[in-house]
């Protein structure tokens, strides 16, 4: 299957002119209502890039301008610095579980980086982060143009710290990503896109990420067609913690269905 995912990226991507134009941005108030009915606070941008279009909409403009902790999404541009610095060569190599006994089974094993990234295995990026140190992160950080590039503060620095993006900033960076455009190899840009594979039908990808800080929630990521990609970056406060995750999906879900962006299957 994930052969199959790389031609059918690779297909996507030459039917389409991305880099070549700016979006428009969109007020969505349907989409704020969303939100409203949910009983949640949050924003969303999503950019439909199919048949070369550029429209960005947006739920609460002013808060996808914002930045907040971007939690496990990190994990996305985190597993491209792990195999930038060598630190892991493949999806197959093994990362050995330190025994540590946490409250997530599925951690207490040990991972690949498509593990990893499926059950967002914090002690596994947390390793990362001591071996490539703080000035090597910050590096990469700013060779990216992540979000603020701060890695000072609390620890994990993508969750307790300094670190923060916007849903806007997310957007950009997914699109960099979907191009191949980051500072990386590309096969290793390929390969981080291939472990963010969510959900396949016979003609669409779902590629994303969730994170969580305990106080805010995102899912982040894009929807791959035929016609081309649909990015989506939404944040929302989470103050009945647990009882709130399933709104990111759902949210998402509920917006791209008004844009027929969706998979009907899913």
């Amino acid at each position: 299957m994930h052969r199959r995912n790389f031609i059918f990226s690779s297909l996507a991507l030459g039917a389409l002119p991305l880099a070549q134009s700016q979006a428009s941005t969109l007020n969505m108030p349907a989409w704020a209502n969303l939100f409203r009915e949910a009983g949640v606070s949050g924003c969303m941008a999503v950019l439909d890039a199919r048949r070369g279009a550029q429209t960005l909409r947006v739920a609460d403009g002013p808060r996808t301008q914002r930045r907040y902790s971007p939690a496990s999404t990190f994990k996305i541009p985190h597993s491209l610095f792990a195999l930038d610095a060598g630190l892991l060569r493949d999806e197959f190599q093994v990362i050995p579980w330190d025994g540590v006994q946490r409250s997530i089974p599925a951690w207490n094993q040990d991972q690949t980086l498509r593990s990893a990234m499926r059950n967002s295995t914090v002690w596994v990026y947390e390793r990362f982060a001591r071996e490539l140190g703080a000035a090597k992160e910050a590096d990469y950080l700013r060779r990216l143009d992540y979000g603020n590039a701060e890695v000072d503060g609390a620890q994990p620095f993508w969750v307790e710290g300094d670190l923060a993006i916007s849903a806007v900033e997310q957007i950009a960076f997914l699109k960099r990503l979907y191009l191949n455009e980051l500072p990386f190899q590309v096969t290793h840009q390929r390969l981080v896109k291939d472990v963010m594979v969510g959900a396949a039908g016979p003609d669409w990808l779902l590629r994303a990420k969730t994170g969580w800080t305990g106080r805010l929630g995102w899912w982040v990521g894009w929807v791959e067609w035929p016609e081309g990609p649909v990015f989506f970056a939404m944040n929302m406060d989470t103050p009945r913690r647990l009882q709130d995750l399933p709104q990111r999906q759902a949210l998402v879900r509920a917006a791209l269905q008004t844009l027929k962006a969706w998979p009907e299957t899913l």
